[in-house]
C-alpha cells in the first residue's frame, strides 16, 4: 500500500515541500486545484524531486478540455520522467458555470468521454494514426504533424478519475487507470458504495482489480499533545461539516442513516455561519469520517481500514506539519508490515 504526502501550496511553496517529502520516504505527492493551477504546482515538484510519483488530486476536469489536457499531461510525463499522473475530478454545477464559465451537463458521460477523448489523441501521437474522435461533447480531428510532439519515450500518464456518487465511480473504473475515492468517505460507504462501484465499471470493460488502481484520501485529525489534537479535531469537524453540506454527497450520509441533518448544515453554509456548522458533527460522526488520535492511534486506524481494500493512502492533515504528517507515514507503513 502506498502512501501519499499533500502539497495543497502555492507553487513556491511545492517546490521547498516537495523534495522533503520524497526525503521523507513517501511514495507520491499530489496537488490540488484551489487558490493557484496544479499542474503549475506539479512541473514545480517534478522540476525538485527525483523518484516520487506525482498527481493532479484533483485537477478540475470540465474547466478545459480533452486537447489541452492531453498537452498537459504529455508535457508533465516528460518533465518529470515518467512520474506522473493525471488525476480529474468534475467538480460541482455551481463552480464549472459560474466560476469558470463552461457548460455542464450529464457530468459521468461527460467524464468518460474525456478520459477516452485523452486517451485517444495520446494514441494517435504514440502511433501516427490519423487522430478522429467524435462524441456527443468533444470532437477531436485535427491534429496537424507540426503540432503533434514526439512520441513519449515515458508512455502515457496514468489517468485517474475522482468520484462520489455510484455513477461517476463506475467510470471511473470504466475508463479510468485509478480511482480517487473523496475524503468524505466512511468504512460502510466504502464497502457498500464505491467498491461496488468499482467492480461493476471493472466487469463492464473486463479489467482485472490488479490492473486499477484506488486512492483513499483520509480526513486525519492528528496531534502529539492535547492542544495541537484538538485543533485537528476543530479542523477535521469543519471539513466534516463542508463536505455534509452539498447535496451530491447525500449518498454517504445515507449510509449510516444522517441524512437528515444535512439540510440544517446547507441552510448555515449559505448564511455564511461555518463555524456553527462544525459543531453539528457529533463525536460518533467525527470518528466514522475521519480517523482521529496520536500518529500511532491514526496509522493503526488506516492500516485497519483500508489495507487490502485499496492500493494508495494519503493522509490529510489540516495543519501544514511536515514532521507531523512523516510520523503519520511511518507509523502506517509500521502497521502495514506487522
Amino acid at each position: 500500500m502506498k502512501i501519499d504526502g499533500s502539497l495543497m501550496f502555492d507553487p513556491v511553496k511545492v517546490g521547498e515541500m516537495a523534495p522533503q517529502l520524497e526525503a521523507a520516504g513517501f511514495d507520491g505527492a499530489y496537488t490540488f486545484e484551489g487558490q493557484s493551477d496544479p499542474f503549475i504546482a506539479c512541473t514545480t515538484a517534478a522540476m525538485t524531486t527525483q523518484k516520487m510519483e506525482l498527481m493532479t488530486s484533483i485537477a478540475v476536469a470540465f474547466a478545459r478540455n480533452p486537447m489541452s489536457l492531453a498537452y498537459l499531461g504529455n508535457d508533465l510525463q516528460n518533465v518529470s520522467r515518467g512520474r506522473f499522473i493525471l488525476g480529474l475530478g468534475s467538480q460541482i454545477k455551481a463552480h464549472i458555470e459560474r466560476r469558470f464559465s463552461m457548460p455542464w451537463s450529464k457530468p459521468a458521460a461527460r467524464m468518460r468521454e474525456m478520459v477516452q477523448a485523452i486517451q485517444a489523441i495520446w494514441h494517435a501521437w504514440e502511433t501516427g494514426e490519423k487522430l478522429e474522435f467524435e462524441g456527443e461533447f468533444y470532437t477531436h480531428t485535427l491534429m496537424p504533424p507540426l503540432l503533434t510532439p514526439p512520441v513519449n519515450q515515458y508512455g502515457a500518464p496514468k489517468i485517474y478519475v475522482a468520484g462520489v456518487g455510484p455513477l461517476m465511480t463506475q467510470v471511473a473504473a470504466e475508463v479510468g487507470d485509478g480511482y480517487f475515492m473523496h475524503p468524505f468517505n466512511t468504512a460502510r460507504s466504502m464497502d457498500e458504495l464505491s467498491l461496488v462501484a468499482v467492480n461493476k465499471g471493472l466487469e463492464i470493460t473486463g479489467k482485472s482489480r490488479e490492473e486499477f488502481d484506488i486512492s483513499a484520501q483520509i480526513i486525519t485529525a492528528a496531534g502529539t499533545d492535547e492542544e495541537s489534537l484538538q485543533s485537528a479535531i476543530f479542523s477535521a469537524r469543519s471539513q466534516i461539516a463542508f463536505y455534509a453540506s452539498t447535496p451530491a454527497y447525500a449518498p454517504i450520509l445515507q449510509c449510516h442513516g444522517w441524512e437528515g441533518i444535512q439540510p440544517e448544515i446547507t441552510a448555515l453554509s449559505k448564511a455564511g455561519k461555518w463555524m456553527e456548522m462544525g459543531q453539528l458533527i457529533t463525536d460518533e460522526m467525527l470518528n466514522t469520517f475521519a480517523v482521529v488520535g496520536t500518529p500511532a492511534e491514526v496509522g493503526a486506524q488506516i492500516v485497519s481500514r483500508f489495507k487490502g481494500k485499496v492500493d494508495r493512502v494519503s493522509p490529510i492533515l489540516y495543519q501544514p506539519d511536515l514532521k507531523l504528517l512523516t510520523q503519520v507515514r511511518e507509523e502506517i507503513s509500521g502497521a502495514c508490515s506487522e
